[in-house]
């Protein structure tokens, strides 16, 4: 695969004006699709030479009105955003830009309006889009911020989601999780003989690419916190083994042949270990391994089942799922394994446990008379939230941001396999705003990348 940084984006940021102190413009971030915000897009102008500089590249009759549509959708499916219909627009794209008319989109309920313009540009021999972009407070009657991106014209898609990216955060507070990609297992066939790939998309479901060939199994891709950069397992006639993926390099490497069977490795917070379930004579236990040396050390030591470990953002402690109390249930402990205590207490069997980024929740699946719940709980246990329920989901992943859960559900099916589907939903911390996830093909074992200009 090439280089993610000649792939993706060049950013010439030049920051014009960033001020909250005249902006009424705010946003309840704790109430998902309820009240959402009036907020009006409107096509980024292009003039009439860069239109006829794209047109043939891009196969595109209007790229600033593409971009829009990008930032549109990424705010709309938040739930936090009303995004005002542009056939209401009284004011063209141009002058808006330029110069708002307030009271024009005061008139169709816009308290926040996004302007842009398209450009094209000569750098270094090389044709270049320029795209700039600006936030305005229609209440206020104010500039918010603006801001200008010179990319190459193939990262369009790209400078829609820093857009979006740049307009949630000054709107909500909030980092936003729209410059991100998911990687996931694609999934084609019947049931009883599935076809399985690492595919990865960016986070609205444009730009899919297969990984693998669908020769061997995959599961459980799982991203590093700090890069592009992917753990998953699969399996070398028939003995499972644990791979590591970079991305950006196309470089693949095996991390280690292991005696007995392993699951469920995931990054630690700085990229430098692996951990893992690792089972061997029956029994199953939790492992790290330093990428560099690789050095093993175990950090459970049980006669039951532990598995699905997931640090904390800060390192210091591990979440994750044992039967030792007689049933599957979510424990926390220290990184050196010391300290294990039980956090879950509700009614039903607990796993799958991933701490969130920001540290204060974990999300987990819970079945319960026969219905798979996507929850989240403090990391003492308390708060427990169900935010979902089906008759089968599990693998919850989080957003960068934290506010954001993806996962994977699958349909009833007959005897023979009939009719049965996964795909990936997502839902926010209020439970209020779930959302199917685009994918080409049936879908499982989701990951969510970080900020890619991280």
């Amino acid at each position: 695969m090439k280089n993610l940084k000649l792939l993706i984006i060049i950013f010439i940021l030049t920051i014009f004006k960033f001020n909250y102190s005249f902006a009424l413009v705010e946003i309840d971030i704790t109430r998902g699709n309820l009240d959402p915000l009036p907020i009006a897009i409107s096509p980024l102008s292009l003039d009439d030479k860069s239109k006829n500089d794209f047109k043939n590249q891009l196969n595109l009759e209007d790229l600033g009105l593409e971009i829009s549509k990008v930032v549109e959708n990424n705010l709309k499916n938040t739930g936090l955003f009303n995004t005002i219909n542009r056939e209401a627009y009284l004011q063209k794209p141009d002058i808006a830009h330029l110069k708002p008319r307030f009271e024009d989109w005061a008139l169709i309920k816009a308290q926040a309006l996004i302007t842009g313009k398209v450009s094209s540009l000569t750098l270094d021999e090389k044709n270049m889009l320029k795209v700039e972009f600006r936030l305005w407070d229609v209440l206020a009657a104010k500039e918010m911020m603006a801001l200008s991106f010179t990319t190459t014209p193939n990262n369009w898609r790209r400078v829609g989601h820093v857009i979006s990216d740049k307009v949630y955060g000054t709107l909500t507070g909030e980092e936003g999780y729209f410059d991100t990609r998911i990687i996931y297992v694609a999934e084609t066939g019947p049931k009883t003989q599935r076809i399985k790939k690492l595919a990865i998309m960016d986070q609205d479901g444009f730009n899919t690419k297969y990984l693998t060939l669908g020769n061997e199994l995959v599961l459980t891709p799982r991203f590093d916190p700090t890069s592009q950069k992917v753990v998953y397992m699969s399996f070398f006639k028939n003995k499972p083994r644990v791979y590591y993926l970079d991305i950006e390099k196309g470089e693949q490497r095996v991390v280690g042949d292991f005696p007995g069977m392993t699951f469920a490795p995931r990054f630690s917070p700085d990229g430098k270990k692996i951990i893992m379930s690792l089972a061997k004579d029956g029994n199953s236990e939790i492992w790290t391994r330093d990428l560099e040396t690789g050095i093993q050390i175990q950090l459970t030591n049980h006669p039951s089942i532990d598995t699905s470990p997931s640090y904390s953002p800060n390192g210091k402690f591990i979440t994750f799922n044992s039967d030792r109390s007689g049933y599957q249930q979510i424990y926390v402990m220290k990184n050196d394994g010391s300290s294990v205590k039980r956090i879950s207490f509700g009614k039903g069997i607990y796993g799958t446990p991933v701490w969130s980024p920001r540290g204060d929740l974990i999300a987990f699946t819970k079945l319960h008379k026969g219905e798979f719940y996507i929850g989240v709980m403090r990391i003492d246990g308390t708060g427990e939230r169900l935010l979902t329920k089906n008759f089968y989901q599990e693998a919850p992943s989080w957003a960068p941001n934290g506010r954001v859960i993806i996962f994977y559900r699958e349909t009833k099916t007959n005897e023979k396999g009939e009719g049965f589907s996964a795909k990936l939903w997502s839902i926010d911390l209020t439970g209020y705003n779930e959302r199917l996830v685009k994918t080409e093909t049936d879908a499982s074992d989701p990951s969510w990348s970080s900020l890619l200009g991280n």
